[in-house]
C-alpha cells in the first residue's frame, strides 16, 4: 500500500481510503466489521464515514454507518492508532440529519458530539463538511447552478463563524485535521484566507466527485490543489459502479446499488453508457480489470492524496484495494485521453 501525506499535515494517509457508506443498508454490521479487518490487514488505513451514512438514510437510520465503527472500534481497542478516521457533517438541505439544520458555529459542535459518541473514540483525524452551507455544484447540479442567486455576505459570515467551531474543536483535541467536500475551488480559497487572517485551522483536503465519467477536477480545482497542497479524496472513482461494466447491456445483478435504487441512476445517461463501453473497451485490450484501471487512473492524477473505494461484496473489496499496486501505462492513459476528448462531460 501507498502512503501520502494529508495536505501540509504530518499525518499519513494511504492512498486508498475505505468508504463506508454501504453499511447499515447494502452490508450488515458483521460484513462492515469484515470490511474493516480485511482493508487494515492490507494495509488501508485510511476510512471514510459520514454523520448520514448509510446511503439513502432517513431519520431513523442515518448515523448507523459511524455505528457500525463504532462497534469494530470497541471490539478491536488499542486500535484506534492505526486508523486515520474521517467523518463529516452534513450540509444544509437534508432532513436525515439534526433536522436539516446544516453547517454553523452551534451544529457544528453538536454533530461532532453525535459523531463521537456513535463512533466510540474521542477524536476524528478528519473532519469534513459534506457539502458548503451556501449549496453545491456537486451530485449532478452543475447544470443549474446559481451562485449568483447567493447572498455573499451571508456565506462569508457563514464559512468564519463555521471555521472558529471548527478551530475550538482543534485545540479541544476531538479535531486533528479539516477538510471540505463538493465544495468549490472559491470556498476553499475564501477558507484559507480566513484561516491565515485569523489563525485558524487550515483546509487540508477536499472530497470531491472525480472519475473518468467526472473530471470537473480538472481544471480550476487541479490548479489550487498544486499552490495550496489542498489534495483531492475522489468520491465515487467508479461513478456508482458504472465504470466496473457490470450495467453494460441494462444488467441490474442482484444486491447493486442499482437494484436497491428500485429503477435506474441518474449518472447512467445514453452518453455515459458509451462513454463507459469505450473505457471497459481499453481495459479489456490491455489485460486489465475495468473497475481497476478506473481506480489507477484517479491514483494517477497528480492532485490526488486518495481515492475512495467502496463495496457491498468482499470480492470487490479485494480487486479494488489490488488497484492501489497498479500503474497505467503510457499508452493505456493515451486511449482515456482520446475517449475523455469524445465524451468530456458525459453526465
Amino acid at each position: 500500500m501507498q502512503y501520502t501525506k494529508l495536505g501540509r499535515t504530518d499525518i499519513d494517509v494511504s492512498r486508498i481510503c475505505l468508504g463506508t457508506m454501504t453499511w447499515g443498508t447494502q452490508n450488515s454490521e458483521s460484513e462492515g466489521h469484515q470490511q474493516m479487518d480485511y482493508a487494515l490487514e492490507r494495509g488501508v488505513t485510511f476510512w471514510d464515514t459520514a454523520e448520514m451514512y448509510p446511503m439513502f438514510s432517513d431519520a431513523e437510520s442515518a448515523g448507523r454507518t459511524e455505528q457500525i465503527i463504532g462497534t469494530w472500534l470497541k471490539k478491536n481497542a488499542g486500535r484506534r492508532s492505526e486508523i486515520v478516521l474521517a467523518t463529516k457533517i452534513t450540509g444544509n438541505g437534508s432532513r436525515a440529519v439534526r433536522n436539516g439544520r446544516g453547517i454553523d458555529g452551534r451544529e457544528i459542535k453538536l454533530a461532532i458530539e453525535g459523531s463521537l459518541r456513535r463512533l466510540q473514540t474521542d477524536y476524528v483525524d478528519l473532519y469534513q463538511f459534506h457539502w458548503p452551507q451556501r449549496g453545491s455544484y456537486h451530485f449532478q447540479q452543475q447544470w443549474d447552478y446559481r451562485p449568483a442567486d447567493q447572498d455573499r455576505d451571508a456565506a462569508r459570515d457563514n464559512l468564519l463563524e463555521s471555521l472558529q467551531s471548527v478551530g475550538d474543536l482543534v485545540r479541544e483535541g476531538k479535531i486533528r485535521a479539516f477538510g471540505v467536500s463538493d465544495d468549490t475551488v472559491w470556498g476553499v480559497m475564501e477558507l484559507l484566507r480566513l484561516s491565515d487572517r485569523y489563525d485558524l485551522p487550515r483546509v487540508q483536503s477536499v472530497q470531491n466527485e472525480y472519475s473518468l465519467l467526472c473530471r470537473l477536477f480538472d481544471t480550476d480545482w487541479a490548479e489550487a490543489a498544486h499552490y495550496e497542497d489542498v489534495g483531492l479524496l475522489a468520491w465515487s472513482p467508479l461513478a456508482m459502479g458504472l465504470l466496473s461494466g457490470k450495467y453494460l447491456g441494462g444488467e441490474t445483478p442482484v444486491g447493486s446499488r442499482k437494484a436497491l435504487m428500485g429503477g435506474g441512476m441518474s449518472r447512467e445517461t445514453k452518453m455515459a453508457v458509451s462513454a463507459t463501453r469505450a473505457y471497459v473497451e481499453i481495459a479489456r485490450r490491455h489485460g486489465l480489470d475495468p473497475s481497476q484501471m478506473a481506480i489507477a487512473f484517479t491514483l494517477a492524477r497528480p492532485f490526488t492524496t486518495a481515492s475512495i473505494i467502496g463495496a457491498s461484496r468482499m470480492d470487490q473489496l479485494k480487486t479494488a484495494i489490488d488497484a492501489g499496486s497498479l500503474k497505467l501505462s503510457d499508452e493505456v492513459m493515451g486511449e482515456i485521453g482520446a475517449v475523455h476528448r469524445r465524451y468530456p462531460m458525459p453526465y
